[in-house]
């Protein structure tokens, strides 16, 4: 959603929750910036943004405003949500959630739930112990789609560059789940070009992810596990363990510390840490979302490609 949007959105709940009689349109298009000065394409986009609200569960109410033209507003009573309140372990374990979104996709999306935890009076960051640092990337270009499409049970199109194949191809999908396995990202669902179950590795699609239906339009069968369909699919076996020297500053990494082989104190005050690791460019990502905390010492391909992607996201 862009932000122009979001911006709109939330001045039209702030503008229906703050009145106690139904606004009509023309109302509504006056207090609530955003809207184009054409009336016709007022009404489209409006019609758009009742969808919208009641979609994300705001209860739009639609009344009388007098000569016989609808009204809106959203009643305080229905929308105001009871106090949160959070065990200190519950809290925790939302900001672990939120940590580990932070670098990814959802990052937007957490951020706003630990705002809106903190306005209720719960601080979950300080929650959370010292030493904790999971991480989960998202970077594939089809990812936020496909999470959006499982979300709201929506059938997709892609494009598609399996193992072997030269050119890709156009597959349709029900998907039932986005899974991460082995640092991978996949989706699993219906095909229904073949009509049967696939999964495919996000990394190959190609392209942008077209939605296809409406949501609530697909259907997941009941007790589908897509995790085990993910490691039923993915039976490759793992790449040969490789071992890498690292440069940790003291007090982070924590994540890397606790797979480590070995470390010990370095001349310069950092850290020397060994772990293995099998793929060389899921880890060189994995690492270079640590920043200025981690330094590759060798492989030389894994800190060149570690760098690579650095300069890239400098870039």
């Amino acid at each position: 959603m862009s932000k122009r949007k979001t911006e709109r959105l939330l001045s039209l709940v702030v503008c229906l929750l703050a009145t106690d009689r139904y606004l009509t349109a023309t109302q509504i298009r006056t207090a609530v910036p955003g809207y184009p000065d054409s009336f016709d394409a007022f009404k489209r986009m409006f019609e758009r943004d009742k969808e919208e609200l009641r979609e994300l569960g705001i209860p739009l109410e639609t009344g009388a405003a007098g000569e016989e033209e609808p009204g809106y507003r959203i009643p305080r009573q229905i929308y105001m949500l009871p106090d949160i309140r959070l065990a200190p372990d519950e809290a925790a374990v939302l900001a672990v959630a939120a940590r580990v979104w932070r670098q990814a996709e959802l990052a937007g999306a957490a951020a706003g739930a630990l705002l809106k935890l903190r306005a209720a009076g719960v601080d979950a960051e300080e929650a959370v112990r010292p030493g904790i640092e999971p991480r989960l990337l998202a970077g594939e270009a089809s990812f936020s789609a496909l999470w959006e499409a499982v979300r709201d049970r929506r059938p997709v199109t892609f494009c598609y560059r399996a193992a072997g194949r030269s050119d890709p191809q156009r597959r349709q999908l029900e998907p039932w789940g986005v899974v991460n396995r082995r640092g991978r990202w996949y989706v699993a669902g219906h095909d229904t070009g073949r009509d049967a179950t696939r999964v495919f590795r996000l990394s190959r699609i190609e392209g942008p992810v077209e939605f296809t239906g409406p949501p609530g339009s697909v259907t997941v069968p009941a007790g589908q596990d897509v995790r085990e369909l993910v490691a039923d699919w993915d039976s490759a076996p793992p790449p040969p363990q490789q071992t890498a020297v690292l440069r940790v500053r003291p007090g982070a990494g924590f994540g890397l510390r606790r797979r480590a082989l070995g470390q010990r104190p370095g001349p310069d005050g950092w850290d020397e840490v060994e772990v293995p690791f099998g793929e060389t460019g899921w880890f060189a990502g994995h690492l270079a979302s640590f920043g200025p905390d981690v330094i590759v010492a060798e492989p030389a391909d894994l800190r060149d490609a570690v760098i690579t992607r650095l300069k890239g996201a400098l870039a």
